[in-house]
């Protein structure tokens, strides 16, 4: 009977396995979240430079004031953060598909493709929205706006993968609002939302799913 209710108990696992893979995305890597979260600080780094350095010794000022950042200056920083996208990109492409490949997982199907689509509405409304924002000077709120759409769109792609990262989005938003309300410390809220928080939650998420595969 023991051994019955043991047979009983594994196939409901299986089932349950299935089941998971069968609805989940369950590739993403928690070192590409490191990655991502790496690069951004570098990113960041850049921008702080560019600012703080590069464009002060040029106007001889230390630039303190929101409505000081022109077109320039905003051009520059979303460049900066598209190129930190990119890489970052990159970074989460090759540790997922290697991820797939260990777990003997399709990295394309009905499941990743949903993922994907669902990420990409709220991120490319974001990135439009910011490039509309640049258009009429309000650089002073690119920051908030990015973090806020890039967390609603983590949240809204977190249906098709684990749960955790629906937190990871939730800590962007809020980021992003404080951010909003908190106006001349865009680099410090944009350094903690995708730098710090990407490593924290891409190591648990290493720690959780992957160091013991």
């Amino acid at each position: 009977m023991d051994n019955e209710n043991k047979k009983h108990l594994e196939d409901l696992k299986e089932i349950r396995s299935i089941m998971e893979r069968s609805s989940s995305f369950l590739s993403l890597s928690g070192l590409s979240g490191i990655f991502a979260g790496i690069f951004a600080l570098i990113g960041a780094s850049f921008a702080y430079w560019y600012i703080y350095i590069y464009h002060a010794f040029k106007r001889s000022s230390i630039i303190v004031n929101p409505i000081d950042f022109n077109f320039e200056i905003a051009t520059v920083l979303f460049l900066d953060a598209g190129i930190v996208l990119f890489l970052a990109l990159a970074s989460g492409y090759w540790f997922t598909y290697k991820n797939s490949k260990k777990k003997g997982l399709k990295m394309w199907n009905p499941i990743s493709k949903k993922l994907i689509f669902a990420l990409l509405i709220p991120l490319v409304t974001g990135g439009l929205f910011s490039l509309i924002l640049i258009w009429h000077g309000a650089t002073f709120i690119i920051s908030s706006t990015t973090l806020i759409f890039y967390g609603l769109s983590l949240i809204n792609a977190s249906k098709y993968t684990v749960r955790d990262i629906r937190y990871l989005g939730i800590s962007q938003v809020i980021i992003g609002l404080v951010d909003a309300i908190d106006i001349g410390y865009g680099l410090f809220y944009w350094t903690l939302g995708f730098g710090v928080m990407h490593i924290i939650y891409g190591t648990i998420m290493y720690f959780k799913y992957e160091k013991n595969d």
